[in-house]
């Protein structure tokens, strides 16, 4: 039986992607740079805001300092835009109800900015008692680095094989692969299904309550 149960954010428990989009061509117009198509965010996404304004950015603008000062204009942005057309995705809010009541722990490991992963969280699941919410912290290595998975593990003393992972990504599967944990890959987010069965986890879903029949 798994105990508990970590959730990636983005793509997983909640589509953000237009507001990802929004405040980033936002960032990039402010510097003269072109707007990216929203289709092209979904495959650009994942890795950490630093690493999309990488991929953003123009061939030979792809410099730190540049990713540093489409940064400081995203956050600037998004921290007041980022619930505009953010919502959950079907089914989401009905499962952790039903995990929570069963007595299940539920976590949260994301790669986006902790104050942003923390405030998403707390505005658009209020009913559900998160154990942790962790997103990425200066001085952490982002997924597929499993660090992510091994604090939330230490922060709740769940064992290993008690734990399941939650994500659209093969960046999530490899961060559960790479840390010891099964993985579970969801179908609505952002990626492929073709991207999760690459990877091998050992469950993908493709409806919500999926997730909990397992």
């Amino acid at each position: 039986m798994k105990r508990l149960i970590i959730f990636d954010l983005d793509g997983t428990l909640l589509n953000t992607i237009a507001d990802l989009a929004g405040a980033t061509n936002h960032a990039l117009t402010l510097l003269g740079y072109p707007a990216r198509p929203l289709d092209e965010f979904p495959t650009m996404v994942g890795n950490g805001i630093n690493k999309l304004f990488e991929r953003c950015l123009p061939q030979g603008e792809k410099s730190l300092d540049n990713v540093l000062r489409v940064r400081e204009r995203f956050l600037a942005y998004y921290d007041t835009h980022n619930t505009e057309r953010t919502l959950p995705y079907p089914g989401i809010p009905e499962l952790l109800d039903r995990l929570q009541a069963d007595g299940r722990q539920i976590a949260v490991a994301s790669n986006k900015y902790q104050s942003a992963t923390r405030k998403l969280i707390g505005l658009y699941f209020p009913r559900t008692t998160f154990v942790t919410v962790l997103g990425q912290r200066d001085g952490v290595p982002a997924k597929p680095n499993p660090t992510i998975v091994y604090d939330v593990l230490a922060l709740t003393g769940v064992p290993k094989h008690q734990a399941l992972f939650v994500g659209d990504s093969d960046i999530d599967m490899n961060a559960a692969i790479n840390a010891g944990v099964d993985a579970c890959g969801v179908t609505w987010g952002f990626r492929p299904r073709i991207e999760l069965e690459a990877t091998r986890p050992a469950y993908i879903v493709d409806r919500a309550e999926e997730i909990f029949e397992l």
